[in-house]
């Protein structure tokens, strides 16, 4: 009977630990020490028991084979569940791989497409018409060049203000000065030139100097449509012999910048060092590259810089 018991609680025993061993261990043996009566009718502990089955599994080593066998089918169960996850899993994973490798190739697609596009620093040259810039390279170069070189885009015409002075540069005098004027006519036919406005602006663009001129002579043209002078501009102006003294200190041992400034210097009854001067009329380089031994100003500042001035009235600022 207490083999039979053995037996029979050792088959129940390999039941319990293929599922429990790994979970509850302990509860395992705690079932070993349930009480069992021998053939006398005395109750046995548990001990008696835990010796008994000692023995029977060292009587009767078959009794292990139906536990390997049990545990071989739960392994060959739990694999073939595995194996099912491991198709779901690899049919997710080939979904995922898919959706990366779209990311992958649309990443590369972008990266190629930003390496085609020319950059800030390999586009270094300043002396280069962004037109020709545009026709040998593309849109994208030309609109670099012309950012560097402060030029109005197709998107966003920019004033000449904003093209040819620096907003955040110094106000006052610098070594450099620029000077314009504009004159009205005298004389029978307004053939003769008097001045009626000078403006001075320093290397950045600044003005440092504007201011209208009284006429010394009846005007007989005041060439508004060119000039942009008004009589009531004139008649309020400053005397002319104070705007000479003022033009004179300002120009003492400075570089003078214009664009014919003969003209220029002589309506104020000035002279100026010619080595002093930059007459963007008489450089050589600039006649040569738009092709006219005496260039306008307009023609200059629209080849040379690609801004549109005197359009209208003249502005001498």
């Amino acid at each position: 009977l207490l083999k039979q018991k053995a037996n029979s609680s050792k088959e129940s025993l390999s039941t319990c630990q293929t599922y429990t061993k790994k979970k509850h261990p302990p509860k395992a043996g705690k079932s070993q020490e349930a009480p069992a009566i021998n053939g006398n009718g005395n109750v046995v502990k548990a001990k008696s028991t835990k010796k008994m089955d000692n023995g029977s599994v060292k009587d009767n080593p078959p009794l292990a084979k139906p536990k390997s066998k049990r545990v071989a089918t739960d392994k060959n169960l739990n694999g073939t569940k595995s194996d099912g996850k491991g198709c779901k899993e690899k049919k997710k994973n080939g979904n995922i791989l898919k959706e990366k490798g779209d990311i992958k190739h649309k990443r590369r697609k972008a990266e190629e497409h930003a390496e085609q596009q020319p950059k800030e620093a390999e586009i270094w040259f300043d002396d280069v018409d962004p037109k020709d810039i545009e026709a040998a390279i593309g849109p994208e170069a030309a609109k670099i060049a012309r950012r560097n070189l402060g030029l109005e885009t197709v998107q966003s015409k920019q004033s000449v203000e904003q093209v040819l002075v620096k907003e955040k540069a110094s106000e006052g005098l610098t070594r450099a000065v620029a000077m314009d004027c504009e004159m009205v006519g005298v004389g029978p036919k307004g053939e003769d030139s008097i001045v009626a406005r000078v403006s001075i602006v320093n290397q950045f663009g600044k003005c440092i100097y504007d201011k209208y001129v009284k006429p010394t002579e009846e005007v007989t043209d005041y060439r508004t449509a060119v000039s942009g002078i008004r009589p009531e501009n004139i008649n309020t102006g400053e005397d002319f012999k104070t705007v000479q003294k003022e033009v004179a200190e300002i120009l003492n041992g400075r570089i003078l910048v214009g664009h014919a400034l003969r003209n220029d210097l002589k309506v104020l009854f000035l002279d100026h060092p010619k080595k002093k001067i930059r007459d963007t009329q008489r450089y050589k380089p600039f006649r040569q590259r738009v092709k006219n031994p005496w260039p306008s100003l307009k023609l200059l500042c629209e080849r040379l810089l690609n801004v549109q001035v005197q359009t209208s009235e003249h502005c001498s600022v």
